[in-house]
């Protein structure tokens, strides 16, 4: 209860607090992580079917697979989670937070959050690279950079707090950032997740609870 009040005192001393969510962020919403053992990786061809390459050599079948992965066709019924909310609500009350979220599943902006820096791209759109040709999707694939990334370093740069929810800190260059800001910048740093990543001792604190747990937790003080 004691880590709960210093964080609850930090997030309302806080001027700019940065978030940075993974796919156990959107887990409590029904939507399946990476890699668990029964999450999107499953099949180990994953990584191939969502490269670009595999794109740029087959783009029907890349679109085929994309539809299957993602279940495109009943991904409208996910809805935002609890901690989507708190989030918003931090915002709602006059935060200056911005949210650098790896999921594409547009579940923060949907749930209220008004500063999302998508860096892994959106299942929300696709676009035509030029007319007549097929639809690009508008997430980031194997192989692609990140265009949101110098977006992003801003952000982090300038931060007080940064909170990390439900991300296994796996994949570069994201996985690097709880080390930048605790190194090189010296913000606080928060780790929400069920698992551990490997990473604890780039974090102030470290909460092994599902992310409706954590927000329940700092809801309970009084």
């Amino acid at each position: 209860m004691q880590q709960f009040e210093e964080v609850r005192s930090i997030l309302e001393k806080a001027k700019k607090i940065t978030v940075l969510t993974g796919a156990g962020a959107s887990t409590e919403s029904g939507i399946p992580d990476f890699r668990s053992a029964n999450g999107l990786y499953a099949d180990a061809n994953v990584e191939m079917y969502l490269s670009r390459g595999y794109y740029n050599r087959s783009p029907k079948e890349f679109w085929k697979h994309y539809k299957e992965i993602f279940q495109i066709n009943t991904f409208h019924q996910y809805k935002p989670n609890r901690g989507h909310r708190f989030l918003a609500e931090l915002e709602e009350q006059g935060k200056d937070i911005t949210i650098l979220t790896q999921n594409i599943d547009g579940l923060h902006q949907l749930g209220g959050s008004k500063h999302v820096i998508d860096l892994h791209g959106t299942l929300q759109t696709a676009h035509c690279p030029k007319c007549n040709f097929i639809l690009n999707p508008d997430v980031v694939l194997y192989g692609d950079t990140l265009p949101q990334y110098q977006n992003a370093m801003k952000r982090l740069y300038e931060t007080d707090v940064l909170i990390v929810l439900g991300t296994s800190l796996k994949v570069q260059p994201v996985a690097s950032f709880p080390q930048i800001a605790k190194r090189e910048i010296g913000a606080t740093t928060i780790l929400v997740n069920e698992e551990l990543t490997g990473q604890e001792y780039n974090f102030d604190f470290v909460f092994q609870n599902k992310i409706g747990e954590f927000v329940e937790g700092l809801s309970s003080i009084k």
